[in-house]
C-alpha cells in the first residue's frame, strides 16, 4: 500500500468542505487533481470514502472513520511543525550545559543572563560536573555543550577555546612575610598548600607543570570549590592555588595577595566541546554566538 501524505491532506480537505471544488481551491490545485487523489486513495484502501449525489458528497462510514484519524494526525503534524518553527526562532526550546561550579559562577553566569534576556522562552539547564564528567555527558547526548578546562584529547569532539586563564598562588592572614618575595617552584611546593581535588583538570595541569620542573605539589588541604580556596587562604589556613581571573574580588580588596613566582605557571585555556557528528540545536548555536 503506497499512500502519500498529500493524498491524506486532499482527502481531509474534501471531507472538511464536503466539496471537491472547495478542497481544490483551498489547496491551490485543480479539481481533477483532487478527484484523482481520492480515486487513488480509495483503490489503495479498498473502500469507498465518499458517496456522490447531485447535491454534493458525503463521507461513507469508512470515510468518517478515516477523517477522524487524518484530522487528528494532520493537526499533530501542524503542531510539530509549529514547535520546530518556534525552536528555530528561539521562542521555545532547551539549552543543556555541563560545567563545574567555578566556571558556572565566574564565567557562565553572566553569559547565561545575557542569553536569557535575549531568549526568555528557552529553558536553561546547567548540570554541575568536573570537566571529565561533563565531557562524558555531552558524548552521551544528555547535554548540548560541555564546558571545562583545556586541553582535551578526543578526536570525536569539536573543541573551542573561549578564555585564557592564569593559575597563581595566593595567601592571606599569617603569610604577610611572603609579600614582596619572589619564590621558586620548589619553594612554593614546600608551603602549606590548599589545592583543588585531584579529579579536577586544573589541579592536574598545575601538578604536571611542577612535576616537569622537578617539584611535586602536596596538598595540606584539598577542596572541591574555587571559592573555598580563596576563603581558606583569606583566614590563613594555607597558600591556595587559584585562577587569577576568578579571584579579582579577593585580590582587589586585599583579602588575599598574589605570591610572586620566579617562573609563573604557563596560561591555559577554558573552552567548550560537543560531538562532531551531532547537529547542534538552534539554542546551543545561538549560545555559542553569545559567548563570542
Amino acid at each position: 500500500m503506497d499512500i502519500k501524505l498529500e493524498q491524506y491532506r486532499i482527502f481531509n480537505a474534501v471531507a472538511e468542505h464536503a466539496s471537491f471544488s472547495k478542497a481544490a481551491e483551498k489547496l491551490f490545485v485543480t479539481q481533477s487533481a483532487v478527484s484523482q487523489a481520492i480515486k487513488q486513495l480509495e483503490e489503495a484502501l479498498g473502500v469507498a470514502l465518499f458517496l456522490r449525489n447531485p447535491k454534493g458528497i458525503i463521507p461513507t462510514p469508512e470515510g468518517k472513520i478515516l477523517y477522524q484519524h487524518t484530522s487528528a494526525a494532520l493537526d499533530l503534524l501542524a503542531s510539530g511543525s509549529k514547535r520546530l518553527e518556534s525552536f528555530r526562532e528561539l521562542t521555545d526550546g532547551e539549552l543543556r550545559i555541563g560545567a563545574n561550579d567555578t566556571l558556572s559562577s565566574y564565567f557562565l553566569l553572566e553569559k547565561l543572563e545575557e542569553f536569557h534576556k535575549a531568549y526568555p522562552g528557552i529553558k536553561i539547564e546547567v548540570i554541575n560536573r568536573v570537566t571529565k564528567e561533563a565531557v562524558e555527558l555531552v558524548k552521551s547526548g544528555r547535554i548540548d555543550l560541555a564546558f571545562g578546562n583545556l586541553p582535551l584529547d578526543d578526536d570525536s569532539l569539536e573543541i573551542h577555546s573561549c578564555l585564557e586563564v592564569h593559575d597563581i598562588f595566593v595567601a592571606g592572614k599569617g603569610f604577610e612575610h611572603l609579600k614582596g618575595k619572589t619564590l621558586s617552584r620548589k619553594e612554593i611546593s614546600q608551603l602549606p598548600l590548599i589545592l583543588l581535588e585531584k579529579k579536577s583538570n586544573s589541579r592536574n595541569y598545575v601538578d604536571r607543570v611542577f612535576f616537569e620542573s622537578g617539584s611535586r605539589l602536596s596538598a595540606n588541604i584539598e577542596l572541591g570549590a574555587h571559592e573555598l580556596l580563596l576563603q581558606f587562604a583569606q583566614i590563613g589556613l594555607g597558600v591556595s592555588c587559584v585562577v587569577k581571573e576568578f579571584s579579582k574580588k579577593y585580590l582587589d580588596d586585599s583579602s588575599v595577595f598574589e605570591i610572586d613566582m620566579r617562573k609563573p605557571i604557563p596560561p591555559r585555556s577554558i573552552g567548550f566541546c560537543y560531538p562532531k557528528k551531532l547537529e547542534l540545536s538552534h539554542a546551543a548555536r545561538k549560545f555559542i554566538d553569545t559567548i563570542g
